[in-house]
């Protein structure tokens, strides 16, 4: 029953619990308790809102940087990591396959805002190798939900 309640709120965290009672076929009080301790296990770690920033007409910026270090003497990547995602404007932390070792995405007002972020904190963090920071310039989709509008043609139709 987990992984269907998962699947369920992961898509749309805002389900009405009834309804999905109803489509578990089982009651409410049932998934408010599984709910319940998957918060406390650390399975469920958050209801994040999913917002498209460009139609708000608010000015943000964000980036993907990558990141190549080198991995603390018995720790690992993992203390690395932690010394990065403890930045309040670091949004994601993901240890990654290929040329990088991790890809951490930020959000700031401007590029210079995030070039600071990476020249003045990141860079210089003793087990940072090299960045290369790439940023978003348009979004299509993001976390499944598509942000693009969709394209009308407008030429008019001809036949002969």
């Amino acid at each position: 029953m987990r992984e269907k309640i998962l699947t369920y709120i992961e898509h749309n965290s805002r389900i009405d619990l009834a309804d999905l009672a109803m489509m578990l076929g089982t009651d409410e009080a049932t998934i408010m308790n599984e709910l319940e301790a998957m918060e406390n296990e650390h399975i469920i770690c958050g209801y994040p809102t999913l917002i498209n920033w460009d139609k708000a007409s608010v000015e943000k910026v964000s980036a993907l940087i990558e990141v190549r270090v080198t991995p603390q003497r018995g720790m690992g990547f993992d203390k690395v990591a932690e010394r990065i995602y403890n930045y309040p404007e670091v949004d994601a932390v993901y240890l990654i396959s290929g040329s990088y070792d991790f890809m951490v995405s930020i959000e700031g007002h401007t590029l210079r805002e995030v070039a600071d972020f990476v020249s003045a904190k990141l860079s210089p963090l003793d087990s940072v190798l090299s960045t290369q920071t790439n940023f978003v310039l348009k979004k299509y989709k993001d976390h499944g939900i598509i942000m693009a509008e969709k394209h009308v043609d407008e030429r008019e139709k001809v036949s002969l």
